[in-house]
Order: C-alpha cells, then structure tokens, then sequence
C-alpha cells in the first residue's frame, strides 16, 4: 500500500532481531519506543488490501520483497537493500539485506561502530542465506558509505554466500 497517496505518516518498525522473536535492547521498552522509518518499496505490489508486501509478500516473491533494493550500491556483483531507512532518519543501527548476483538474499542486522563484527543470528535456510550481525566503520550517511561498508564485510558474506548455494542450489 502506498503511504504517499494517503498523505499517511510513514511506517515505522520496531527494532527486533531478525529472527522476529526477542528484542534486541536489553531494555525492551526502549527499543520498543524508538521506531524506525521503513524503506518501503513503493512499486512494490501486495496481493493483500490491507497490508503492505513486505508482509503479504506475492507467491513465489523473494524474502524482503517490498522493502528498496539500493541499485546503485552494488559491489562485485552484490547490491545492499534497507529495510531501515537511514537515509529518511539518522540510524546507528538497523536492518538491511544483501542480494548477491543470482538474486538470492541474505539479511543484515548492522550497526555503526569502531570495532569489527560479523556474526550469524540466523541460519541458512532455503529461502535465505543467513541472518547476520554485522558492524560497520562508516556512518550510514550517504550511498558511497553504504558501498564501502557493504565492500568490507563482503569477503565473509561470499563463503556463506557459497555455503548456501552448495546445500541448496548446487546439491
């Protein structure tokens, strides 16, 4: 559904782990009362009247489908896609997704820090290649930031990348 057209407040998501299960804040509430904006793709098409694709996703559509693909932040053939719009709202934190060049997915859970950090929180699966917790060096402030920090976790992302396409593709 778009929100445009009924000059409607944008959506916002409540910051859970990928997993959809738990909170990720030690404090539940805070994070419960600090939504972000979602970057809802607006071409995308729900089959449902009442909510939006990346909930009612289409029959055979792709995980995180409804949500903006960055076209043009690609790096070796992979492109980065937000579901946090951290160019709508300042984020330190958020969630994103990978589409690799085969147009197969893997999630993000990223945050800006100082320190290196990429970590599984959620397995791979037929649909996706994993959920992964992953920290990155530059703000995301702007799409060349977003190009280089999706460039340096992508030597990590491309084995589990593989990983997947050997247990569920290649077989």
């Amino acid at each position: 559904m778009a929100n445009k057209q009924r000059n409607t407040p944008p959506l916002r998501q409540t910051i859970k782990s990928p997993c959809y299960d738990s909170p990720m804040s030690s404090d539940p509430k805070e994070e419960l009362d600090r939504g972000r904006p979602l970057a809802v793709d607006p071409l995308a098409r729900s089959p449902s009247q009442t909510e939006p694709a990346f909930i009612a996703r289409p029959q055979g559509a792709p995980v995180y489908y409804g949500f903006q693909i960055l076209s043009d932040v690609v790096a070796q053939g992979f492109t980065f896609g937000k579901i946090t719009d951290f160019e709508a709202e300042p984020c330190e934190e958020g969630d994103a997704f990978v589409v690799a060049p085969d147009g197969s997915r893997a999630g993000l859970v990223w945050k800006f820090s100082s320190g290196p950090g990429f970590q599984q929180i959620c397995p791979l699966t037929a649909e996706r290649w994993g959920v992964w917790d992953v920290s990155f060096a530059l703000p995301m402030t702007n799409r060349d930031n977003v190009r280089k920090n999706l460039e340096s976790i992508l030597p990590e992302l491309k084995i589990h990348w593989q990983e997947w396409r050997q247990k569920y593709i290649d077989k």
